[in-house]
């Protein structure tokens, strides 16, 4: 791993071939350090989605309105939206493991206070915007802490593998959350849901406290300095194999991740489901991004045209979604969309991680997260409103096909400055279509 200061260096060049290491789906998890990261965040991630539902709820029943709902969302994103790109900064000057202890024990308590107002009843919609704004504001540093720490812990040789299974454990969560969320709610109260999620927290603290910092990789840390924040931006600015992959993440996130608002639609005005079509959707894309967390896992490298296939396959999986003509169809290709979606998505990230100095990779990975995760809210109005007007088969039609225009035109901006080419042919009696170097081509037309 470099530990090169964040000065700018000569770009890495962009192949389509990378050494390819062996790596079991499970690999990383042989780590000491990352096993303890991985079996709190089991435990702490199903917490986070109990919560997600119990807030909704609970604003839901305090107000009656969805927009109240609406604003609380809002409120937990905004600050990545305003702060990302700071928190990154902080991220690359403080060392890693201190830093996740200090925001992991900010939203434990920020839970247990909400768990507290709740159960003696005393909570009012304000508290529920205070807590998710300052959720928010401890996400913009313990967001790219997390990510960049994960390098730390395992090393670039296990970076896609340990990458993978973080989105299987949050994709695992997403599945058990909500349901047992549920239960909670409907059985006990909403309290006792934030009283978990709280309490769920004491399980990466103290994986973060038994790790033993000699076996971490040593990552030199930005000194404290004026214009880091630019740095950072010149730094992903000059490098395509940043720019270009964090750009196509912001496209997808824009038009192609509004699935609240298609789904929703569908469900109540296509196929006349309701709660139960929409919660069913759901599950299975969940399920379908599970297998593709674990089906990534398996592959040792990040290569850039998978992140471009899986981004023109997910786009175009919407379209088909968006003409399917039956409910159970519509319903199966939840799964595929899942599996290329959360594909694109892991790429992306450890493409981006595996390309970046370790002195800056605070910074990237913040704007690679602002971006990811403003971009859905950005496009929700246009998205909506097209859905709207025009009827949830174009809207959804119209988001798949700006995705995957969107892909196939940064794929090709990718392959001419990484000096690829398209090369049709034939290999063992079968129809072969690669990128391949202009020089290989070359040859072999000589």
């Amino acid at each position: 791993m470099s530990t090169g200061s964040g000065a700018a260096s000569a770009p890495a060049p962009i192949t389509s071939t990378p050494t390819r290491t062996k790596s079991s789906m499970f690999s990383s998890l042989s780590i000491r350090n990352y096993r303890l990261f991985f079996l709190g965040q089991v435990v702490s991630n199903t917490g986070t989605w109990m919560q997600r539902i119990a807030q909704d709820w609970l604003v839901l029943s305090l107000t009656g309105s969805s927009a109240a709902v609406g604003i609380t969302t809002a409120l937990q994103f905004l600050p990545m939206l305003l702060f990302g790109l700071y928190g990154g900064v902080l991220v690359d000057r403080l060392p890693k493991r201190p830093t996740l202890l200090v925001t992991q024990t900010s939203m434990a308590l920020t839970g247990l206070a909400l768990a507290a107002l709740t159960l003696t009843g005393h909570v009012q919609v304000w508290h529920v915007y205070v807590a998710a704004f300052a959720v928010g504001l401890a996400t913009v540093v313990d967001n790219p802490a997390r990510q960049s720490f994960v390098a730390e812990m395992v090393g670039p040789a296990q970076l896609q593998n340990a990458v993978s299974l973080n989105s299987a454990n949050f994709q695992s969560a997403r599945l058990v959350g909500p349901a047992v969320a549920g239960l909670l709610i409907t059985g006990v109260g909403t309290g006792w849901a934030f009283l978990l999620n709280g309490l769920s927290f004491v399980a990466p603290l103290v994986g973060l406290m038994l790790m033993r910092a000699r076996e971490l990789h040593a990552v030199e840390r930005a000194p404290r300095g004026k214009g880091q924040l630019r740095e950072g931006l010149r730094y992903v600015a000059g490098r395509p194999e940043l720019i270009w992959p964090i750009v196509l993440v912001g496209l997808i996130g824009v038009f192609g991740l509004n699935f609240p608002v298609w789904l929703s639609a569908f469900a109540d005005d296509v196929f006349h489901g309701g709660a139960g079509a929409y919660s069913l959707f759901n599950t299975l894309m969940a399920a379908g991004s599970l297998v593709g967390a674990l089906l990534a896992a398996r592959r040792g490298t990040a290569r850039l045209r998978v992140l471009t296939v899986a981004a023109v396959a997910f786009g175009v999986l919407e379209v088909v979604a968006a003409l399917a003509p039956s409910y159970w169809l519509f319903a199966a290709l939840m799964v595929p969309i899942g599996i290329f979606g959360l594909t694109f998505n892991v790429t992306a990230n450890t493409a981006i991680q595996m390309s970046t100095d370790p002195a800056m990779r605070g910074r990237v990975m913040a704007l690679f997260m602002m971006v990811f995760v403003g971009g859905t809210p950005l496009g929700a109005p246009v998205v909506g409103w097209v859905t709207d007007t025009y009827g949830p088969r174009v809207g959804f039609a119209l988001g798949g096909a700006l995705s995957a225009l969107g892909a196939v035109t940064i794929g090709l901006i990718l392959a001419r400055v990484g000096g690829l080419r398209l090369s049709v042919g034939w290999h063992h009696g079968h129809p072969q279509v690669r990128l391949v170097p202009r020089e290989r081509e070359q040859l072999a037309a000589a």
